[in-house]
Parts: C-alpha cells; structure tokens; sequence
C-alpha cells in the first residue's frame, strides 16, 4: 500500500501536549485527512438517505397504486445502495492509510530520537520500553485518527437525522437530539476511567518486556550460575500483576462496549415504540413510520461510532503521552555548536588533528597507532566513550572542544567500534556494509583485515547468508571479527576500538594486531587492550591508574619501567618477551570464546 509520507524525515512533532501532538499527525497528512473526512461524511449521509428512499417508495406506491413509483425509489434505492458501498470501501481504504501513515511516522520520530540520545539511551530508558512505545503506543496512536473519517461524518448524519425527523415530527426529533448525547454523556465516565487503567497497563507493559529482554539475553549466563529460576519466578511474578492490571482494562471496555452497543438498541426500542403510537394514531403516515425506525436505525452507526472514537481518543492520549515523555529525554551531549568554538569550528578540524581527554590525560596523535592499558577496563572505556562524544567532557579535537562541533561531524570522521556492538539481521553483505556502497574488493580488503574470511567460507551461502539477530548464528569470535570488518569498511578518520581482539584465539589476535596496524597506516587508531601481541605493535601506550595516564611509551619501553604495566599485560608472570610464554595470547587467551 503507497503512503503519501515516504519521506525518511517524519517532521517536528507538537510536544505541548498529547493532544496536540494528535493534531500534529492529522495536519502532517492533511490532504488525505480531508479526503477520509469527505469520504466518511458522505458514506454517513448516504446511510441517512436510504430510510427516505425507502419511505418515498412505500407512501407513494400505496398513495397512488402505481408500480411505476415503486418501482422508480427502488432503482434509485439501489444505486444510492451501490454508491454507498463504493464510498465505504474508499472510506475503509482512506482511514487504513491515516492510520498507517500516524503509526509509522510515530515510529520513525521514536526511533530517530533513539538515535539522537545515542549512548545515553541504555541510561535512561529499558528496550523493552521502547519497543512498546514504538509499537503498542505508535498503534493506539493511530486508532485516535480514526476520529478524523467516519467521527466526523457521525456527527454530521446525526444532525441529518435530526433534520429529517423534525420534518416528520418535532417531538420525535427532540427525543432523538436530546437522547443520542445522553448516551454519550453515560459512557463518558468510563472513558476517563478507562484512561487511567491503560496507562497503569502500558507502564507495567514496558517494565515486562525490559524484563523479557533481559532474560533472554543473558540466558546463558543465568543457566551457567543456576539463576534461571530466580528470574524466572521474578518474570512470572511480573506477569501475574500484569495480567491483572489487564483484566481491569478489559472489565473498563467490556462496559463501554456493552453500553456503545446497548444503549443505542434501548434507545432505537423507545424510538420506534413512540413512532408506532403516532401512526397508529395517524399522525405519521406507514412510509413515515418506517423512515423514523430507519432513521433511529442509521443513527446508531454514527452513536457508536461517536463512542468508539471517544475510546480511541482516550487510549490515544495515553499513548501519546508516553511518546511524548519519551521524546523529552535528553542526550548526554549538547547538539548544537558552542560560541567562541573559531572559524570552522562547526564541523571539527580540516585537516586529521589530535583528540585529548584532559580527565585522564590521554592525548590521541593524528596518523598514530595508539593503544590504551587501564587496571580498571571501565576506565578505559570511559576515555573512549569522551572522546567519541558519548558522554559530557572536556575533550577536545584540534584544541576545539568537541561539544563545540557538529556531532553529525563527529559521527561521521570519528568513529567508536564497541566490541559488544549488536549485529542486525540481514545478509552478511548488508550487516558489513552498513547504509554504504561497498564493492566486492571493499569487503574482500575489510574482512582480510579483520581475519574473517573463514567467516564468510563457514556460511552456507557466503556474503549472501544471513546473519541472525544479534548475531546468534556466529560465535563469539567471528562476532568479533564480523564488527570489526564492519568497523573498517566505514574507514573513518580515526577509529576508536574497545577490546577489538578479546574473543580471539592468540594466531588470530597476532594476524589481526599485525593487519589493522598495515591498514591503518597514516590513519588515527586507538585500541582498548591488555593484549602483548596488540600492545606490541602499537606507536603508543598510554598506561593508565585509576583512570589517570601513568605512563606513556612504547609497549617495551613500559614492559622495562613499570612493574604494574608488566603485572598486568602478563597476568602476573615474570614473563617480559611478548611473543613467548604461556600468555601471550593476550585477552584472547583467557576468552571462553575462541575462533572457530
């Protein structure tokens, strides 16, 4: 199905509220909008018409005895029949479209601000809340718009209706005009009701997913230390409460149901007892009488429509309401450009330039192969996570403070590689190459790099296998290598990589040490690592304690003058020869996962 909103950019939404950000998905597709409004008007006035045709069909027929009338209204009965249900088919297909068009343009505005909080978003809210708000609220959204189609066409065929049976009798169209909003008006509690419970049930909702997630992902290491029980009985805690909250969401709308469908039947029953009496008496004629039972007929449709929208709009709301607090979150790093940042500033350096983090003291040299030892891995990952601009700091690139520049900028020629990065699913091809256009020598280059041909050659269908979520059919090496290619072919200007080489056997750790520092000659690199084979080939170590650099030198040069560096990039041994010794696999040694 073609939607008009194919752009990738789904707008600024209205944050003021979660009406108006209702409103904001309405006028983001206006014309469409418009179109489902005629439509359903029309489809509601046609419904309004056919009780007058069939009354003009029986009264003139009795009045005169003349088939040729009945005959006539009856044609005309059919195809405005005919009509109609071409427009309600148009109608039905319009709406599917708003709808559409609401739910995924809510997604695209989720997801595009999921990439704009970046690393914070772990921080500040679970996956699993994210995946309801992007697909349970994106759809209770949508349904609000629903509203804007037949909703409107229900209140014009309710003021037709009226209209018609003041013209058959003003008392029949009082009880109509002031019986179909007291309807209304009994349902309306349960509405406001029913807004409180969903919310309550879309909180518990998310909590249980994020719990899901959790589970899954660490399953094997719940297995491994015999947690799985525990979390498991948590789960089914969780799933019990969120259950009940369920049934209560469900008793609110198994009422509102009841009375949307009850309450109009009553009515429709006091309609047409009354409208019996008055042709009894002769005050109505019989083509009357059934054009009065057609028209309180008919006027249940827009009713329960009216109700129905009423329950969209509220479950709407709520919706919106998570989206937009959603959307209020905000990255760790500002966005836009500093003052003061100098000429050019915006978008970072001209030319390859240093990256400095002054709370460790870490300087990063442009075209050096650089690499960073920490007794604490966390420290390290924090000096990566400042200079990628991950997290508020004073680092700088060029002398400019990075928070100064463009972080599209930044993205773009500075690039952190996480060695736990996910893999998406898709072809092998696609995973690599990412949102580029990679020729086949690119990848044939970027996985030689990364020692992963036998990747490729382990798959059924080479580069054209696919690569399941998460990376679940790979080990936990060839993850590793499959990031790393991933990483090259992007061929930032400098690369930041955390532990590129931890999974990896110590053969491979050599021959990935030894290609990365070939491939990226002349190109900024700096590498988290304890691995001698990594370290040894490195221009740079900077040796850091507490978090703070110690030391810096060549890997040798540290190996000879710091005891603690040789304590720790030899796990304690005497051994100070990097390429001998029972540890010079480095990480990889001990890695649980190794090459397969």
């Amino acid at each position: 199905m073609q939607l008009q909103s194919q752009s990738t950019d789904p707008g600024t939404p209205d944050r003021r509220g979660p009406g108006r950000y209702l409103v904001w998905l309405a006028i983001s597709q206006k014309r469409r909008v418009a179109t489902g409004t005629l439509l359903g008007s029309a489809w509601m006035v046609g419904l309004t018409l056919m009780p007058y045709l069939l009354s003009r069909a029986i009264d003139d027929g009795l009045k005169d005895g003349d088939r040729s009338d009945v005959v006539l209204w009856a044609g005309v009965l059919v195809a405005v029949g005919v009509a109609n249900a071409l427009v309600g088919a148009l109608r039905h297909r319009t709406m599917t479209k708003i709808r559409m068009d609401a739910a995924f343009r809510t997604v695209r505005v989720v997801v595009r601000h999921s990439a704009r909080l970046g690393a914070a978003l772990q921080r500040r809210v679970s996956a699993g809340e994210v995946v309801t708000i992007g697909f349970a609220d994106a759809g209770a959204v949508a349904e609000a718009l629903t509203f804007t189609g037949p909703g409107v066409g229900a209140a014009l065929a309710f003021v037709i209706v009226a209209v018609l049976l003041f013209a058959v009798d003003p008392l029949l169209a009082a009880v109509v005009l002031l019986g179909a909003p007291l309807i209304a008006l009994l349902v309306g509690p349960l509405l406001s009701r029913l807004q409180g419970a969903e919310a309550a049930y879309r909180h518990r909702q998310g909590k249980l997913a994020a719990r899901f997630g959790d589970i899954v992902g660490g399953l094997h290491v719940l297995h491994g230390i015999g947690g799985k029980q525990t979390y498991a009985e948590r789960y089914r805690r969780e799933s019990q409460a969120l259950r009940q909250q369920g049934h209560r969401v469900g008793a609110v709308t198994s009422w509102i149901e009841a009375l949307s469908i009850g309450l109009p039947a009553l009515f429709l029953a006091a309609v047409t007892w009354l409208a019996a009496r008055m042709a009894a008496q002769g005050d109505i004629t019989v083509g009357e009488l059934i054009a009065v039972y057609g028209y309180t007929a008919v006027l249940v449709v827009p009713v329960a429509f009216l109700i129905e929208a009423g329950d969209d709009i509220s479950r709407g709301l709520v919706a919106a309401r998570r989206v937009l607090r959603f959307l209020e979150l905000e990255p760790d790093t500002a966005q836009s450009a500093g003052a003061g940042a100098g000429a050019g500033a915006g978008g970072g350096p001209a030319a390859p330039a240093a990256l400095h983090d002054p709370v460790s003291g870490v300087t990063v040299h442009p075209g050096r192969f650089t690499a960073l030892v920490g007794d604490r891995p966390a420290d390290c990952a924090l000096v990566v996570d400042r200079l990628g601009r991950f997290t508020p700091s004073d680092a700088t690139w060029g002398g400019v403070r990075l928070d100064a520049i463009d972080l599209d900028r930044v993205r773009t020629r500075i690039l952190v590689a996480d060695n736990e990065a996910d893999l998406f699913t898709g072809p092998l091809r696609t995973v690599l190459a990412g949102r580029h256009e990679r020729t086949a020598d690119d990848l044939a280059r970027a996985l030689h790099t990364a020692v992963a041909e036998d990747v490729v050659r382990g798959l059924p269908n080479g580069l054209d296998s696919l690569v399941e979520p998460r990376g679940r059919n790979l080990s936990g090496g060839q993850r590793q290598r499959v990031r790393l290619a991933r990483a090259l072919l992007a061929e930032p200007e400098t690369l930041l990589a955390l532990d590129p080489t931890s999974a990896l056997d110590a053969h491979t750790e050599a021959a990935v040490a030894e290609r990365l520092r070939a491939a990226r000659t002349g190109r900024t690199t700096l590498v988290t690592t304890t691995s001698p084979l990594v370290l040894d080939r490195a221009d740079t170590v900077h040796y850091l304690v507490d978090g703070r650099v110690v030391a810096t030198g060549s890997h040798r040069e540290l190996l000879d003058g710091e005891d603690g560096y040789r304590r720790l990039v030899s796990r304690g041994t005497d051994e100070s020869d990097p390429d001998t010794g029972p540890d010079a696999g480095g990480a990889g040694a001990e890695s649980p996962e190794v090459v397969r």
